[in-house]
C-alpha cells in the first residue's frame, strides 16, 4: 500500500484518538452491551442493538485510524530543507492578482484538510500549483469558475 504523508500535528490527533476509542469509548460501549443483556431478551432489546451498533461503528474507526498510522508517512516540515520552496505541510500566504484577497494555508494530508482551518489538501488544485514555487512567483490555478491567479507573499515551515 502506499505511503499517505501526514504532518506530524495529524499524527498526533490521530494517535489522540485511538486513544480515546480504545480506552474510554470502547469500555464503555462494553459496559452498554452488559447492561443491555442483563434485561434479558436480546431480540427485541433495543439497547442491545444501538450498543451493538454503535460497538461496531468503534470498532471500524479503529481499525480504520491503525491502518492510516500504519501507512502514514510523517513529515516534520520544521527539519524539511525546503531551500524556501513550497512543500507538504508548508503555511502559505497567498493574494488573489486580481481581487487582492489573501489567504493562508497550511497544505495536509488528506485526512487532515479542513478549509475553514486554513488547511488544504496536496491533492487539491491550489496545492498542486503552489508545489516547488517560491515567495513572489505567481501561479495560475484552475478553478471551476475559471482560471484564478495567485502571488506568493510568504512560505512559513511551522
Amino acid at each position: 500500500m502506499n505511503k499517505v504523508p501526514l504532518t506530524v500535528r495529524g499524527a498526533e490527533k490521530l494517535r489522540a484518538e485511538l486513544d480515546e476509542l480504545k480506552s474510554v469509548v470502547r469500555p464503555r460501549i462494553i459496559e452498554s452491551i452488559a447492561t443491555a443483556r442483563a434485561h434479558g431478551d436480546l431480540k427485541e432489546n433495543a439497547e442491545y442493538h444501538a450498543a451493538k451498533e454503535q460497538q461496531s461503528f468503534a470498532e471500524g474507526r479503529i481499525s480504520e485510524i491503525e491502518g492510516k498510522l500504519s501507512n502514514a508517512q510523517i513529515i516534520d516540515v520544521t527539519k524539511v530543507d525546503a531551500n524556501g520552496k513550497i512543500v507538504f505541510g508548508t503555511t502559505v500566504e497567498i493574494e488573489d492578482v486580481e481581487t487582492e484577497k489573501r489567504s493562508t494555508y497550511q497544505i495536509v494530508g488528506e485526512d487532515e484538510a479542513s478549509i475553514k482551518d486554513g488547511r488544504i489538501s496536496i491533492g487539491s488544485p491550489i496545492a498542486r500549483a503552489l508545489i516547488g514555487k517560491e515567495v513572489e512567483d505567481v501561479v495560475t490555478v484552475k478553478a471551476p469558475g475559471g482560471n484564478v491567479d495567485y502571488e506568493i507573499i510568504s512560505i512559513q515551515y511551522i
